[in-house]
Parts: structure tokens; sequence; C-alpha cells
């Protein structure tokens, strides 16, 4: 599968930003509580954008500047 970079809004509205190989995969284990330590508490996460990506590095390149953005920005990039 592609890479990805994805933004969550999770429960308490906040948003998250990551990278996956396996979209689907990662939202469940968002869900589950078992992905990242941020949503772990924040569930249940909506999966709001996504962006394919070439490979892992360019989906990194792409996370980092999403997480630079402000949340104003964020929210006009999702639409």
């Amino acid at each position: 599968m592609d890479w990805v970079c994805y933004l969550l809004c999770c429960a308490d509205d906040t948003l998250y930003c990551g990278i996956s190989n396996n979209l689907d995969k990662r939202v469940a284990s968002h869900n589950a509580g078992t992905a990242a330590r941020y949503t772990r508490t924040r569930t249940p996460v909506r999966l709001v954008f996504v962006e394919s990506c070439a490979d892992r590095s360019s989906a990194l390149k792409r996370e980092i500047m999403i997480k630079k953005l402000t949340r104003l920005e964020k929210l006009a990039l999702i639409g």
C-alpha cells in the first residue's frame, strides 16, 4: 500500500497528524487505544483528511509541514 499522511479529529475536537502505509489498520489501532499516546485517551477518533505520498520519506516531510500549521490552517486543509 502507498504511504499517506492523515489527520484525525479526536473526541475532544483536537487534531492529530500521522503517517501510515496501512491506513485502515492504523485508524483502527487509534480507536483501540493502541496507536499513539496522544490519541489513547481521546477516542473515538475519525479520519478527516488523507493525502497520498510517494514514499515514507515524503510522508514524513508532509507530516512535519502539517504539524507546523496552526489549527485554523489545518481546518482549512480539511475543507
